[in-house]
């Protein structure tokens, strides 16, 4: 019998941010947490290995500010897991997920990723004993099936494998991946998004937490996908274009953003990069993740250059973001002024523009 859920862990996961290689380090997650207080928040995927015998300290330390964070592991052997769910609970995270959709070559290699589709008893045992060593939840992320499997079956039967061995939230890319036949690049693209999918499945686990993931690109499109679905994730869009985040708590949970435009979120993480470099951190490592932050508006080419050119300079510093922000507020033409002077937190006041209810330029 599944256990049932109870209506607040379901709101937890409401929205979240998808774990991506290579994005989603501590200095990303800071960024979108300044735009986000209710958004979840995930690591990169790390292996159990890389925790159990590598820099602890280095791969895991996070500043208490970006939770809710969740910590996305890889492996397939029970007792590694365990070890290294415990080892991240003693961090702080707030849940433990088992990655089970990622497709790289060197994923599928190590036996964990995408692959254990194939094994939904495998993975049931590494949920279990999981959820033996830590007192948070523990969640899998999935894909629909891989390769020529039946997406019917095999879902479910891995869907129910892990729910029976306790673990507190499904998250389903809605696509297949093509272990053979398609590079991990392609595979976020060319297999079709299947979204009834996992509307299907929830409706068969009404109790189960189930959130969806792939090919979103927007709130109004979470909105709709939260008609069928308990929460939504969001993976490139939330990154490529992190703007769109000002508006997670006041369209997803009825609350106010922790701050009314981009400008303010970057004068807030300025302490934050102070401190990193201060700390020897360069401050590319930090403003790779802003490129996106003025996806569409006039000025944005000028913003990545300024930080591509002068940010990855030995030396640094936070006065090259300042600047680069410059050189988007000067060059705003007349007919987006509204939508300057949404995101500038008032820089137009004098001439009485107001901007529009939704955050769509910055």
């Amino acid at each position: 019998m599944t256990k049932r859920r109870s209506n607040s862990n379901m709101l937890l996961h409401r929205f979240s941010v998808a774990p991506m290689m290579d994005w989603t380090d501590r200095h990303c997650r800071m960024f979108h947490r300044l735009m986000t207080r209710r958004g979840r928040l995930y690591t990169e995927m790390l292996t159990s290995g890389a925790i159990l015998h590598g820099d602890r300290r280095r791969l895991l330390a996070f500043d208490a500010c970006e939770r809710p964070a969740a910590l996305q592991l890889g492996g397939s052997e029970p007792r590694d897991l365990a070890a290294a769910a415990k080892i991240g609970e003693d961090f702080g995270y707030d849940e433990i997920n088992l990655n089970v959709g990622c497709p790289a070559d060197r994923v599928k290699e190590g036996r964990f990723g995408a692959c254990l589709m194939a094994e939904p008893a495998l993975v049931a045992a590494c949920v279990a004993a999981m959820k033996a060593a830590v007192a948070i939840p523990v969640t899998v992320k999935c894909r629909i099936g891989i390769d020529d499997q039946d997406s019917e079956t095999a879902l479910d039967a891995l869907a129910q494998a892990v729910v029976a061995a306790g673990t507190d939230a499904l998250i389903v890319h809605a696509r297949k991946a093509w272990l053979n036949g398609l590079s991990p690049k392609e595979n976020r693209d060319i297999p079709p998004l299947d979204y009834d999918r996992v509307y299907r499945l929830k409706a068969s686990m009404p109790d189960v937490p189930v959130i969806i993931n792939g090919g979103i690109a927007s709130l109004a499109e979470a909105k709709q996908h939260l008609a069928h679905v308990d929460g939504v994730m969001l993976g490139r869009a939330a990154y490529q274009e992190p703007w769109r985040l000002l508006n997670v708590d006041p369209e997803l949970f009825g609350e106010a953003a922790p701050f009314a435009t981009m400008k303010n979120v970057f004068e807030a993480m300025l302490p934050y990069i102070e401190r990193e470099l201060a700390a020897g951190t360069r401050l590319h490592s930090i403003t790779r993740h802003f490129v996106g932050a003025f996806h569409g508006v006039p000025g944005a080419r000028a913003f990545r250059r300024h930080l591509a050119e002068r940010g990855v300079k030995p030396g640094a510093g936070v006065d090259v973001l300042r600047d680069a922000i410059a050189l988007v507020e000067h060059r705003a033409p007349r007919g987006l002024l509204p939508i300057f002077a949404s995101h500038l937190g008032g820089a137009f006041a004098n001439v009485g523009i107001k901007g529009p209810r939704e955050n769509i330029g910055f």
